[in-house]
């Protein structure tokens, strides 16, 4: 298989389209598996012929080495709290092929050939959200999805838990026999936190594509002027992803006549003659800054897709076989120190998002601020009808556990296993909290939109038409879910299907 890039893991994980492996891939897993297998018949090779971990000083006799297999994945099956949702557990299966793929695994053919099985015919492995620590991969999450591959467990079926055996019977798919090292090389990667981490990846492209859009939509609604998005502004400063943001605005915005142009104000004879000018001559940071806001948190999400590639088609278990070589190597390709630094970092930035939309949100709401629309947007009787003061609350309470959560895995290593693993990088820990993040920012994202369409709403008609194209097509399309707020009406079930809109609509 070729580099496998976050576009490529989209198609095979959100689309389901089919992954195919070539012959040649075949044969190379199989002159691995076969070279291991005579490599270690004179020799002690870790996790063949020896016990795990703090354990691997004990020789095991040549008749347990099979059950010994067998009794790891069994007895790391121990995973709590959530399972993964059929997504990320699609990413999971995906991310554990293409590192075996790599051919310096040692496993043996059928565990990709069942591999490949599982996410074509479209199974839903159980996986738990809490297990392994990271650090010799995601010992406890990867053990069971071994145990679903030899017909342990449970897997799930039209959300339904059923019991594995059955699953698979049903499938066509035969359980898998367990050979060599095969149990050791499922668990011992970083496979579930990678694949939950691509996945997070994708949905962090799409809620920053729709940050910038209610951004440019927000200094629209205020005829904000243009010169804060401008090319001759931000090619001043030299960061890649502050002069993508602006390049997006100007895009979005391109056919607005609502935007100022500050060459307007700076014609202006008699506005300079006030003691006090009747228009802002700049606007708050939430509007203005938004390049400078948004372009860190771009380039974050840039480098991150490159740390994720970088991971999911490398080889991260151990021990290494190199046919080119003759030889095993030992190490530490398992420690998850990667994907974790990089999950912190974009939870940290996701939260920085959530926190301008929030205080967007709070500026369309305040109208001592705005100074255009009426309190909490709304359109009916003031006092008497409450607008969308209510959803303010929900961005609010949203936000502030964002902030709490953005406090770093990375740094949170607990030693464990009778301290042989003694520094640990918490790796699927913080792809989840990540994970958790990224669902609240889509939520205050939902509810930034939501105002963003009441707003145009207030607008008069000579206004709304001088909306750009981008921004009366985004209302268009919300408003076919989300109705105009202005007799008061229970909201969360509109607010639910507007998250699931954002998540799933492309923004070209």
């Amino acid at each position: 298989m070729s580099f496998l890039n976050i576009d490529q893991i989209e198609a095979y994980v959100f689309d389901k389209h089919e992954l195919q492996i070539c012959e040649e891939q075949f044969l190379h897993l199989k002159n691995s598996f076969s070279f291991l297998s005579k490599f270690c018949s004179d020799k002690i090779i870790y996790g063949i012929n020896t016990g795990f971990g703090p354990m691997a000083q004990f020789n095991i006799s040549k008749g347990d080495l099979n059950q010994l297999q067998y009794n790891l994945i069994r007895s790391h099956s121990s995973g709590m709290g959530e399972p993964l949702s059929e997504l990320y557990t699609r990413a999971v299966l995906l991310a554990r092929i293409n590192n075996f793929l790599q051919g310096n695994s040692g496993i043996s053919p059928e565990v990709v050939e069942t591999l490949l099985s599982f996410l074509n015919k479209q199974i839903h492995v159980e996986i738990f959200e809490h297990g392994g620590v990271g650090a010799s991969g995601d010992l406890v999450q990867l053990a069971h999805l071994a145990l679903n591959l030899i017909g342990e467990g449970h897997l799930f079926e039209n959300e339904k838990r059923v019991k594995a055996s059955e699953l698979l019977k049903k499938k066509g798919i035969q359980p898998l026999k367990i050979q060599l090292r095969d149990a050791l090389g499922i668990m011992n990667g970083t496979s579930c936190m990678t694949g939950i981490a691509s996945v997070n990846v994708i949905y962090s492209k799409r809620l920053m594509e729709w940050a910038i859009v209610t951004s440019s939509i927000l200094n629209e609604l205020m005829e904000a002027y243009d010169d804060s998005f401008s090319v001759e502004l931000n090619s001043t400063k030299k960061h890649i992803g502050q002069q993508e943001v602006a390049n997006r605005m100007r895009k979005l915005l391109s056919d607005s006549k609502l935007i100022k142009s500050r060459a307007t104000l700076y014609s202006n004879k008699k506005e300079k003659e006030n003691s006090e000018f009747s228009h802002k001559i700049q606007e708050f940071y939430s509007l203005r800054c938004v390049p400078q806001i948004l372009g860190p948190i771009w380039d974050t999400i840039e480098y991150t897709q490159r740390v994720v590639e970088n991971e999911i088609n490398s080889t991260n278990d151990n021990p290494i076989v190199s046919l080119e070589n003759e030889n095993v190597f030992h190490g530490g390709n398992f420690h998850g120190d990667y994907i974790s630094l990089e999950m912190d970092k974009l939870k940290i930035v996701l939260c920085k998002l959530s926190m301008l939309a929030e205080r967007q949100l709070n500026f369309l709401m305040n109208h001592k601020i705005n100074e255009k629309f009426p309190p909490f947007l709304n359109g009916k009787k003031l006092g008497f009808n409450f607008g969308i003061q209510g959803i303010q609350f929900t961005a609010v309470s949203t936000t502030a556990e964002n902030q709490t959560l953005s406090n770093p895995m990375y740094v949170h290593s607990i030693s464990n296993n009778n301290d042989n693993q003694d520094i640990v990088s918490m790796g699927t820990n913080s792809a989840i909290q990540c994970k958790k993040v990224l669902d609240n920012s889509f939520q205050v994202m939902a509810i930034h939109l939501v105002a963003i369409c009441q707003a145009i709403d207030l607008l008069n008609e000579n206004q709304k038409k001088c909306l750009s194209s981008s921004a009366n097509s985004i209302y268009q399309e919300t408003r076919k879910i989300f109705p105009k707020m202005n007799e008061d009406f229970v909201s969360s079930d509109f607010l639910k299907s507007i998250v699931e809109y954002i998540k799933n609509k492309k923004i070209a």
